[in-house]
């Protein structure tokens, strides 16, 4: 076997073992798994779910847990956002919050100006010293102003924060989702959220607490980590970096 197919060989199966070392490869160089709401396709006129880290981040790379919605039209589909928190080394105390979204096919979606400040003047990311072990729970409505709004809710004071609104003209919120992603390496050491009381109210006033999630990882081929899990305890669903995967992609986890 000559040098160079042997080398070519090892490269070969090395791209084929599960990457649990090293930076993500994928295009935005981070890894991200979700939980997928299990609950009726309906018309939802508010989405929230709360969340605690239960062991932060140690190194200076950017962690983003956030719950995510579609905005519905009349033909479907036309846009989605995603509201939540963020390990942000380059914020006061790496602590932020995030709060924008995309129109399907027409780019970043337009909004108002938050109230709150930002370090690196980036308005979809705004300063928040979120804590760990606290519960905090993000909330997605219908503005009185315009457009749909995204706010945080301190559960430890009961004090909602209004982070801004984003102005797209949906009739309703569709697909719910939460994720974790992470731009640390595979083996930087382990943090975890917790996901839980995860609820969905339809435009009639209909109140749907969701007990099950379907479980999704980014793919190796997608440059996603393979030590990424999301489990189910007691309280409610943890995503956690860093440890033995166990649930796989399409288990449902319930409470």
């Amino acid at each position: 076997m000559t040098g160079f197919f042997s080398r070519f060989l090892q490269r070969a199966i090395a791209a084929d073992e599960p990457r649990i070392a090293g930076a993500p490869t994928s295009s935005n160089r981070a890894s991200s798994f979700h939980l997928n709401w299990e609950m009726p396709t309906v018309p939802l006129a508010e989405v929230r779910a709360t969340i605690e880290v239960l062991d932060p981040p140690s190194v200076p790379m950017l962690y983003f847990w956030a719950l995510q919605v579609s905005f519905m039209g009349p033909t479907g589909r036309i846009g989605g956002a995603h509201i939540g928190l963020q390990h942000h080394p380059s914020y006061p105390g790496n602590g932020a919050i995030n709060w924008g979204g995309y129109r399907d096919g027409a780019g970043e979606l337009e909004g108002s100006v938050s109230d709150l400040p930002s370090a690196l003047n980036n308005i979809n990311t705004r300063t928040h010293p979120w804590q760990p072990h606290r519960r905090y729970t993000l909330r997605v409505y219908r503005s009185p102003e315009r457009g749909w709004r995204g706010s945080v809710i301190d559960e430890a004071t009961g004090h909602e924060t209004i982070i801004r609104d984003l102005w797209v003209d949906a009739d309703y919120l569709g697909s719910p989702v939460v994720w974790s992603e992470v731009f640390a390496h595979c083996d930087h050491t382990s943090a975890a959220v917790r996901w839980s009381d995860l609820i969905g109210i339809e435009v009639d006033g209909t109140r749907h607490d969701v007990h099950a999630v379907r479980v999704n990882y980014q793919t190796h081929a997608d440059g996603g980590c393979a030590n990424t899990e999301s489990s189910v305890d007691d309280v409610g669903f943890v995503q956690r970096t860093t440890t033995t995967r166990t649930n796989h992609t399409g288990h449902i986890l319930t409470l």
